[in-house]
């Protein structure tokens, strides 16, 4: 990867998405490193009134992360927008059509690494809230807070928990929070995600005596064995999926042997596997789950195995009520679509703020996150803040 440096990136006006979106793609910002952007919206959001408290942390075997949080009034309710200024990386560089980091838009599309995930809903917040603000002339009857972490691409331990934990030790308290996570598949309004499966993984390791194989009755190979567990683990099925859930299921990842030699039986054989759980489950009852198949399959002999599991979020759904049609009616009235409340996709930050408030997900098409020219329309940049702009006032019950 291309190393990039920081530079200094010119101030855009607040209530330019636009501008803003372009100026934040520029800060090279890929987990760990700030890269400028936090940096840049301190001095975007100082102006408006915010309080910015910039809260690096650390932690032993991991990069330190520089995050920020940021609250315009003092008073509740304390509504909050997270997201991440980190990217990741760009990828061969040679293969986009744009430098990654140059911002550059063509034919109304503005292309850049984080364009989509999600520096432009960062933008489209901001502007939408330093309209609103303008407009009204006066303080608002609350609080608007920005919870703005630097590894949501990264390992997740050095920025949003820890951001939380920092809040409570604060006295700062979040009502409600809208993640603003890429969240449509096809067009603005398609979806809101009101929740997430959880995620469980687990490594496997079936110990054997190693061996030469044309003397497989001296040796005890492993490989047979962990291929029986790995066949019912992925045979089973789970559930059929819930009313607000996909189904759940198992997909194995990797399977693997130390060793090269084809006249050699090895001592040990590994796999890892992950699981995307509904509201059916509980991690608990997941991991006993995995033990009881692996006992089944290994019935009648004396196999030692070592099974581990860790687990990067815990299944949840944000129930119906004020902030789930708050932010469904804002989508509709500017849309025209009807969006659906949905739990799909993988794992994003919300499943650590749902400890804290209710939480939903909204904003751009997801469909080119993470790829080579990674891009969005300048017009969904503009439908967003428009989205935002009517989440906000609605949640404020402004006129």
């Amino acid at each position: 990867m291309t190393d990039h440096k920081t530079t200094a990136i010119d101030t855009p006006p607040a209530t330019d998405p636009v501008a803003l979106a372009q100026a934040l793609i520029r800060c090279p910002s890929v987990t760990p490193a700030e890269g400028g952007a936090l940096d840049l919206l301190q001095r975007v959001l100082e102006p408006l009134g915010f309080a910015c408290h910039r809260l690096p942390f650390s932690q032993v075997g991991t990069p330190d992360v520089d995050n920020l949080y940021a609250r315009l009034g003092a008073k509740g309710p304390n509504l909050c927008f997270a997201g991440h200024t980190d990217v990741v990386p760009p990828g061969n560089e040679a293969a986009w059509s744009v430098p990654p980091f140059a911002a550059e838009i063509r034919d109304g599309i503005l292309y850049g690494r984080g364009a989509v995930d999600m520096k432009s809903e960062i933008a489209c917040f901001i502007a939408a809230l330093a309209e609103v603000v303008a407009d009204r002339g006066a303080p608002l009857p609350g609080s608007v807070s920005l919870l703005i972490t630097g590894d949501e691409e990264g390992p997740a331990i050095n920025g949003t928990v820890k951001m939380l934990d920092w809040l409570k030790q604060n006295g700062e308290t979040l009502d409600a929070c809208l993640v603003g996570e890429p969240s449509n598949p096809v067009a603005l309004g398609d979806e809101i995600k009101i929740g997430r499966r959880g995620s469980l993984n687990g490594e496997l390791i079936v110990h054997g005596i190693q061996g030469h194989s044309a003397y497989p009755a001296k040796a005890d190979n492993p490989v047979p064995k962990l291929a029986r567990i790995i066949d019912r683990l992925s045979a089973a099925h789970l559930d059929d999926g819930t009313e607000q859930f996909q189904a759940s299921h198992l997909a194995v990842t990797v399977i693997s042997v130390p060793n090269t030699a084809t006249n050699v039986i090895p001592g040990e054989a590994r796999a890892l596997f992950n699981i995307r759980y509904n509201d059916t489950w509980t991690k608990d009852r997941l991991m006993a789950w995995v033990r009881g198949i692996i006992d089944e399959a290994l019935v009648g002999t004396d196999t030692q195995f070592d099974l581990t599991f860790s687990s990067t979020g815990d299944v949840f759904c944000t129930k119906a009520g004020p902030l789930v049609e708050t932010i469904s009616q804002a989508v509709e009235e500017v849309t025209g679509r009807t969006p659906k409340l949905t739990t799909g996709g993988g794992t994003s930050d919300a499943r650590f703020i749902k400890d804290a408030c209710p939480v939903v997900e909204f904003g751009l098409v997801n469909a080119t996150i993470h790829q080579v020219d990674e891009h969005v329309a300048v017009a969904d940049i503009v439908t967003l803040t428009q989205i935002y702009r009517r989440f906000i006032e609605r949640y404020f019950a402004l006129s």
